[in-house]
């Protein structure tokens, strides 16, 4: 199976889905997230694959939105390119949880913004000792979206979420670990036949059992899921109309901090 944005590889019942815009830290935008959604449900469609791996190519596992793909948009419409690759991401998240067999995260280098939140829907989520960690919406005057606002909250502690919210300080390895945002860091030559070999032993594992463990896993999930991925939705198309996110954006892009003056 050949995509523009990502390398897809199976073996021994193992698909391993690999981001592939390591130029942009395989930041997202509406090509990648088309072809991680049909990777997806090419994976949830083939019974001989009982395990997916998430990764990405490069330095990078997924640094969030592809904020050169919004920058054309800031005087006219600046929320729409927005609103068209969020709308995929939604279903990407969504996508990742009803998975019928386990989704491993294994976090390669740089990860924020939606990566994060990807990140955080996967079943098990396996980092390198040397990634980085970064809520980094509220730095370009954008707000958490993908699941971010229920899924990171869930595994971290409504305190820890805020503090990466308000304060968007980076996480390292160690700390994310002791929070228990990942739950294995490994050196970072071994991370991906770790989580080759983590994958490997889960498809030989009882795949239905797992369906059935992971749907009942989501039952409570999901309707609160469906619902925050949409207040989210709104709430980042609202927070793109504002002075501070073009203000953010240009900082961005010319190396230097934003100047936000709340409007």
């Amino acid at each position: 199976m050949q995509f523009d944005n990502l390398i897809f590889e199976k073996k021994d019942g193992v698909a391993t889905i690999r981001l592939n815009r390591p130029k942009s830290f395989n930041a997202m935008n509406l090509e990648l997230s088309n072809d991680l959604l049909k990777a997806l449900y090419a994976c949830a469609d083939d019974e001989t694959t009982r395990a997916v791996i998430i990764t990405g190519e490069g330095r990078a596992f997924c640094s969030g939105g592809d904020l050169a793909a919004f920058k054309g948009s800031l005087e006219n419409n600046p929320a729409e390119p927005i609103r068209e690759v969020i709308t995929v991401i939604n279903v990407v998240i969504q996508g990742v949880r009803s998975m019928p067999k386990p989704v491993i995260a294994a976090i390669n280098g740089a990860v924020g913004g939606a990566g994060l939140s990807l990140a955080a829907a996967c079943d098990l989520r396996i980092c390198a000792a040397g990634a980085k960690f970064r809520q980094a919406y509220t730095g370009v005057a954008l707000v958490p979206d993908g699941g971010w606002t229920l899924l990171v909250p869930l595994l971290i502690g409504f305190g820890r979420a805020a503090e990466l919210i308000f304060l968007n300080e980076p996480l390292d390895a160690g700390k994310a670990l002791s929070w228990g945002l990942v739950h294995k860091v490994v050196e970072d030559g071994d991370l991906e036949r770790v989580a080759l070999e983590t994958a490997q032993g889960l498809a030989q594992g009882p795949t239905k059992a797992f369906a059935i463990a992971k749907e009942n896993l989501n039952r409570a999930l999901q309707g609160m899921l469906a619902s925050q991925l949409e207040h989210e939705r709104a709430g980042i198309c609202q927070a793109a109309r504002t002075a501070d996110y073009q203000a953010g954006v240009r900082a961005f892009f010319e190396k230097k901090p934003p100047l936000f003056t709340g409007k």
